[in-house]
């Protein structure tokens, strides 16, 4: 898989982009001094092509301290385990996300792309198969939980701030001295929930894809505290960097979607009630587990 050449967003901040189209997914290397920090390693199939861009921007044979991970899917952890392995560095993560570092599927931490899709598929499978798959996704052997105050090793005055939803334990990195906000899938500068988002990568600030969303409404509320923290660089998971009106456009966002509910006349539950009677419909034709 194609991995871009590092660029410079932001002093000490290098984005990489693993894969091409819409679905690219965005990884960064972060240096404090000495020390380097990996956020988000990408696809399974893009670890040679992460570890030869790092190689060229660090030096032959150079690594990160650690591996820092927003959350734990395969476009953006797939190559942890590996990179973690070579270069003998812990992997770390939001204690809520330690339970899917075994690579299994957890129906409480599952999303609608697992329950009308992946799972039905790995039932499927025989069974030797099947626990090949889980093996290889597994980084329980290399996992970390972050720190209570959400501190990185090596790269003082970045930190992890709580931004859940698309999955129970995703996290934004934060550095509060220049207001540089890497935000993974909890806020993206591509609409993956629209056609011209998915098949063009029309940019467009807009929240994680539903599909691959643990709980939407907590998703929502995310949004809007990551606006409160007053980013003026907005560094996503999927999309180009942001770095005009951030603050402002995060809570347009974030409001928009509250003036939404409220003009449809939903309550706050309304989103995860729609979401369980299309699910129960699609049961109803065979597709649902």
């Amino acid at each position: 898989m194609r991995v871009s050449e590092p660029r410079e967003i932001a002093p000490g901040v290098f984005l990489l982009t693993a894969g091409v189209g819409p679905m690219a997914s965005n990884l960064y290397l972060l240096r404090s001094g000495p020390s380097w920090l990996l956020v988000d390693t990408g696809w399974a199939g893009s670890v040679e092509a992460v570890r030869r861009a790092v190689e060229r921007l660090l030096g032959p044979d150079a690594k990160p301290v650690a591996i820092a991970l927003t959350h734990i899917h395969p476009d953006h952890s797939g190559g942890a385990g590996a990179l973690s392995r070579l270069w003998q560095v812990p992997v770390y993560v939001h204690p809520a996300e330690l339970p899917m570092a075994a690579g299994k599927y957890l129906p409480e931490f599952s999303m609608p792309l697992d329950r009308w899709i992946t799972a039905p598929l790995m039932r499927l499978l025989p069974a030797r198969r099947r626990r090949g798959i889980e093996a290889a996704g597994d980084i329980s052997d290399v996992v970390r939980p972050l720190g209570p105050r959400g501190e990185l090793p090596g790269m003082p005055g970045w930190v992890a701030v709580s931004a859940p939803g698309h999955t129970p334990g995703h996290v934004a990195y934060w550095r509060s001295s220049d207001r540089v906000l890497i935000t993974g899938d909890a806020v993206v500068t591509v609409n993956l929930n629209s056609l011209p988002g998915i098949l063009l990568g029309t940019p467009d600030l807009a929240g994680p894809p539903r599909y691959t969303t643990w709980n939407w409404k907590t998703a929502m509320e995310s949004i809007a505290s990551l606006a409160n923290l007053g980013p003026a660089l907005l560094a996503p998971g999927h999309g180009q960097p942001l770095g005009m009106a951030v603050t402002p456009r995060l809570r347009g966002l974030a409001a928009g979607r509250r003036r939404q509910r409220k003009r449809l006349g939903q309550r706050a539950g309304a989103p995860k009630a729609a979401w369980e009677r299309l699910v129960g419909l699609l049961a109803k034709r065979g597709l649902q587990q």
